[in-house]
């Protein structure tokens, strides 16, 4: 069986960078470096990326919550690690890049996964878990355990914390956390649910 490092590797390698990136980006699709998307957002550091996608140790088969897709990237890299037997759900607050993703995505022929806009007030997308592995693409302030109830038994979340990169196992009742090296991200934002007069 293919260790992380080689199922990660052959992701990068079928879902280059270079297609989820706008245009005035596509020169740059070879830099180890953070490009921006618009919006504020950014396409992460591939680099990072392999170091995320290793830590989360994607299986086939498996359901993954993907928080703040951006661009698609992630959330098609994800895809390939599940194969069509998987599900991948990509959850973005930017409009616009929901459609960018949603694109994306279709251009890269993995329709076991797609891009949803994220509901106003709620953090991922708990009507639709429990998920075996949860990625999270932007820094939180705190561990997000609206996140955490959201994997199912023997799950992993993924989610850089105050600059550290953190790997959480949910083991029966308990949780393992573990840290795994600085890293910087654009902040986690959540937006808040409307409120009725």
């Amino acid at each position: 069986m293919a260790s992380a490092h080689e199922r990660v590797a052959a992701a990068l390698e079928a879902m280059p960078r270079v297609r989820f990136l706008p245009r005035d980006q596509v020169a740059r699709a070879g830099q180890d470096t953070p490009l921006p998307i618009g919006h504020g957002q950014t396409n992460s550091q591939p680099t990072t990326v392999r170091q995320v996608l290793e830590l989360l140790d994607v299986h086939e088969g498996d359901t993954v919550l993907d928080v703040g897709s951006g661009s698609g990237w992630t959330t098609a890299l994800l895809a390939h690690l599940t194969g069509p037997t998987g599900s991948v759900v990509g959850v973005e607050r930017v409009p616009a890049l929901v459609t960018v993703g949603a694109a994306h995505l279709a251009d890269a022929g993995v329709p076991w996964a797609r891009v949803e806009p994220a509901a106003p007030g709620v953090l991922g997308r708990p009507s639709e878990g429990p998920y075996n592995r949860i990625l999270v693409s932007a820094q939180a302030s705190r561990l997000p355990h609206e996140l955490v109830a959201q994997l199912a038994p023997e799950g992993v979340l993924v989610v850089p914390v105050r600059g550290r990169m953190l790997r959480v196992r949910a083991i029966g009742a308990d949780l393992v956390v573990e840290e795994h090296g600085w890293y910087r991200f654009v902040p986690l934002v959540e937006d808040r649910a409307p409120t009725s007069r």
